[in-house]
């Protein structure tokens, strides 16, 4: 059964380039190559936005 994702991909790449990591999802098509650590930034960043939005 596939996964459907709760971020959509321009949301996701409008975080990486926030971030400063859009370049290593582009070079390696995915991101599978982020460190977790970016990758916890930017699930934590897109709760920040989320959250923003409510307020």
């Amino acid at each position: 059964m596939a996964r459907r994702s709760i971020m959509s991909e321009k949301l996701k790449m409008e975080l990486a380039e926030e971030l400063g990591v859009a370049d290593v999802v582009r070079a390696e098509g995915g991101f599978g190559n982020v460190s977790s650590r970016n990758c916890g930034n930017l699930v934590r960043l897109a709760i920040q936005r989320a959250g923003n939005a409510m307020v």
